[in-house]
C-alpha cells in the first residue's frame, strides 16, 4: 500500500507545545489508524505487520500527523526498537480510539448488509451461558438459518464481550444487566439466582430456608475471578460489616464445584454455573438478587435479519430453560 504523499515538516525547537496549527482538516484516517497501531503495538515494525503496510509507510503517516498537529506524539529513543507515547500522544489516543472503533463497526455493518441471509454471525459468550443455554440456541438457529455461519468467541466476563461489540468485532454478546457504559442495547433473557454449593454433608443442607447474608459472609468461600456478578455479590456481603473470605477462585465452573464438593469451602455462584446433577454437592438457594442475563448489540449498527432471528430464538430458548430450572424471566 502506498504511503501518504503529505509534506512532512521537521519538528524542532520552533514547535511550540500547546499551540496547534489549524490543520485538523488535513488529517487522514490512514494517519490516525497508523498512529493508533503504533501506540497499541509499541513499535513501528509491529504496527506495520498489523496493518499490512510497510514500516516506512507507517513512519511517514505518523510523521505527517505530528507535522500537521505541531506536537511530537512518540518518544523515539536511540537504539530502541520500541517507542512510547508522549503526553500529547496520550491525549490524542483518547480521541482516536472511538474513531477507529466506529470505522471498524461501520465496515462490519456494510459487510453484514451486503450478506443478507448468508455470511457470518459473530457471538460472544461466557462459560455458564455457553454450557446451559447456548447449545439449544445454536441447534435451533442452525436449522432455521442454515446459510449463516455462527462464529463463537468465549470471553472471561460479560465486560470482555461488550468491549468486542463496541469495537465491531462481535455482532452480539451475552452479558449481564445493567450493561457497562457504552453504545449498547439489548434484551433481558432470564434471571439467574445466586446459590451456595457445598459438600453433600454440609450443615447448610439442613437449613429450613435461605441462609442470611451474615451466615454466608462467615463461610470460607469459593468463587470466580473475573465475573462481574460475583463482584456484586461480594459487595452485598460486605454490607454485613464482614469482609468475605475467599479461599479459592477459578474461572472454571467444574473446578469451582469440585472444590466445594471436596469441602474446601462453599461456592457462591449463579445457578447456571452449577451442575445440579452432581451427587457430591448440595445446592442451597439464597436471597441475593439474581443476575439478569441479557443479549447485547451495538445500538448504532444495522441489525441483519439473522441477528434479529438469533435474538428471538435466544429469548424463546431461555424462557423454556428458566421455566425448567424455576428461574424468573421477563415473560413470566
Amino acid at each position: 500500500m502506498q504511503a501518504d504523499q503529505s509534506t512532512v515538516r521537521t519538528l524542532g525547537p520552533a514547535a511550540v507545545p500547546g499551540v496547534l496549527p489549524d490543520a485538523f482538516s488535513d488529517l487522514s484516517l490512514r494517519q490516525l489508524l497508523s498512529f493508533r497501531a503504533v501506540a497499541d503495538e509499541g513499535s513501528f515494525h509491529a504496527a506495520a505487520d498489523v496493518l499490512g503496510y510497510t514500516q516506512s509507510a507507517v513512519s511517514q503517516h505518523v510523521a505527517a500527523l505530528e507535522a500537521s498537529l505541531g506536537v511530537r506524539l512518540f518518544d523515539r529513543g536511540r537504539g530502541r526498537r520500541t517507542v512510547a507515547l508522549t503526553e500529547a500522544g496520550a491525549v490524542l489516543l483518547r480521541h482516536v480510539d472511538p474513531i477507529a472503533d466506529r470505522l471498524q463497526a461501520a465496515r462490519a455493518d456494510l459487510q453484514a448488509y451486503a450478506r443478507g441471509e448468508t455470511g457470518t454471525l459473530r457471538v460472544g459468550v461466557y462459560q455458564s451461558v455457553g454450557a446451559r443455554a447456548l447449545p439449544a440456541i445454536i441447534g435451533r438457529f442452525g436449522r432455521e438459518w442454515p446459510g449463516v455461519d455462527v462464529r463463537l468467541t468465549e470471553v472471561l466476563s460479560d465486560e470482555g464481550g461488550l468491549a468486542l461489540v463496541a469495537a465491531g468485532t462481535l455482532d452480539l454478546a451475552f452479558g449481564v444487566l445493567p450493561f457497562a457504559p457504552g453504545p449498547f442495547e439489548g434484551v433481558e433473557l432470564l434471571r439467574d439466582p445466586f446459590v451456595l454449593v457445598a459438600a453433600r454433608d454440609s450443615p447448610l443442607a439442613g437449613l429450613p430456608g435461605p441462609p442470611s447474608l451474615e451466615l454466608i459472609a462467615e463461610q470460607k468461600l469459593i468463587g470466580f475471578r473475573s465475573c462481574r456478578s460475583t463482584r456484586w455479590s461480594e459487595e452485598r456481603l460486605r454490607e454485613t460489616g464482614r469482609e468475605p473470605e475467599f479461599v479459592f477462585r477459578s474461572e472454571d465452573n467444574g473446578i469451582v464445584q469440585a472444590m466445594a464438593a471436596a469441602g474446601l469451602g462453599v461456592a457462591l455462584v449463579p445457578l447456571l454455573a452449577v451442575d445440579t446433577s452432581d451427587p457430591g454437592v448440595c445446592v442451597v438457594p439464597t436471597d441475593l438478587e439474581p443476575r439478569r442475563i441479557a443479549l447485547a448489540w451495538h445500538r448504532d449498527r444495522y441489525r441483519t435479519p439473522a441477528m434479529l432471528a438469533f435474538v428471538a430464538i435466544a429469548r424463546e430458548v431461555c424462557a423454556t430453560l428458566a421455566d425448567e430450572l424455576g428461574m424468573g424471566h421477563p415473560g413470566a
